[in-house]
């Protein structure tokens, strides 16, 4: 695969603007764990939970419904509904953020399924420099847990 960078405008900790490329196909997660910072079992853990969040339709709508509008659908309600396989990545996600806890959980799905970086979540949750590596590693490691990762 290609790396696709894009060039973004970032503040530095001092609140200087900087240029910086931003590989599009690395999320925050493989960043850590490429540097050494989230080991394999943590890794695959986010990973699959990233999965399971994708899976159950989640994520913000990115391009508008193309389905009729309600009423007017072929096939009655039925046809809106989610399927199982939705269904069973949503009861999957919904698992593993209660396995996390609620004290972890907010951190966990910022870098996670967000995709904020560590420094972004941190302040976003007013939170000290440096304390989301070890939330997030307390969280996927109750997360590795729950998916039974060894």
């Amino acid at each position: 695969m290609a790396t696709q960078c894009i060039e973004q405008t970032i503040e530095d900790p001092f609140g200087r603007a900087q240029k910086v490329a931003v590989n599009l196909h690395e999320s925050p997660l493989a960043w850590l764990h490429a540097r050494g910072h989230l080991s394999e079992r943590h890794y695959l853990a986010g990973d699959r939970l990233r999965v399971d969040w994708e899976k159950a339709g989640l994520g913000p709508r990115v391009t508008m419904r193309w389905d009729a509008a309600p009423g007017r659908q072929r096939g009655g309600a039925a046809a809106a509904e989610p399927g199982l396989a939705q269904l069973s990545a949503r009861e999957r996600f919904d698992g593993a953020i209660r396995a996390a806890g609620p004290g972890l959980a907010d951190v966990l799905w910022r870098v996670v399924c967000a995709g904020e970086g560590l420094s972004a979540a941190e302040r976003a949750l007013g939170w000290p420099t440096r304390a989301g590596k070890l939330v997030l590693t307390l969280a996927l490691d109750r997360v590795a847990a729950w998916y039974r990762i060894s």
